[in-house]
């Protein structure tokens, strides 16, 4: 799904990297973050607060495991799709948006202000009945602030997609936090 909404959206970000030397190399190397190509247990012993240790204790804190797809690169648009899905995770890290419903939805919008993807506007659709109907119109009116100000916030962040995540492992979250993201 998310290749099928924003194949437009990840080849406009293609032509973009093309032109700027970091991201260029991503697109050059396509290095991956799926399950099967990281040392989880490496990343483990690394000290509490970077962003590997941090990165395993997401996942088992949730209990889901890093992303793996079969999904053919073939293409920049392919490997930007899949990039996409690999970094989603690191995404609640890097901005503290939390993962439940409303901390998803507040990475959703996030991202759509970041990089403009069509699946956060379907997903945020999915969302605004969903709130609505939960905790009717008592709240609706903080829960839709905190979706603008997520947006904006997105908007004014360094690109997240186009950072080279597997050189800053070591890195303290809060420093990558600083560095990529516009103050919450």
């Amino acid at each position: 799904m998310n290749a099928c909404l924003d194949s437009e959206t990840y080849a406009k970000l293609a032509e973009t990297w093309r032109e700027i030397p970091e991201a260029r190399r991503l697109l050059d190397e396509r290095p991956t973050l799926q399950g099967r190509e990281l040392d989880l247990e490496a990343l483990a012993r690394l000290p509490k607060g970077t962003l590997g240790h941090e990165f395993v204790r997401y996942f088992r804190d949730n209990g889901i495991e890093p992303f793996i797809t079969t999904f053919p690169v073939a293409s920049d648009v392919d490997y930007l799709s899949k990039r996409y899905r690999e970094t989603h995770d690191l995404f609640h890290l890097i901005t503290g948006y939390g993962t439940d419903e409303p901390g998803e939805m507040e990475l959703q919008a996030f991202v759509l202000g970041n990089l403009g993807v069509r699946q956060a506007v379907l997903i945020l659709a999915y969302s605004v009945p969903r709130q609505l109907k939960r905790s009717g119109f008592k709240d609706f009116k903080a829960y839709l602030g905190r979706l603008r100000a997520a947006y904006s916030r997105g908007r004014h962040s360094r690109e997240l997609l186009s950072v080279s995540y597997e050189k800053l492992w070591e890195q303290p979250v809060s420093t990558l936090t600083d560095l990529l993201c516009a103050p919450a």
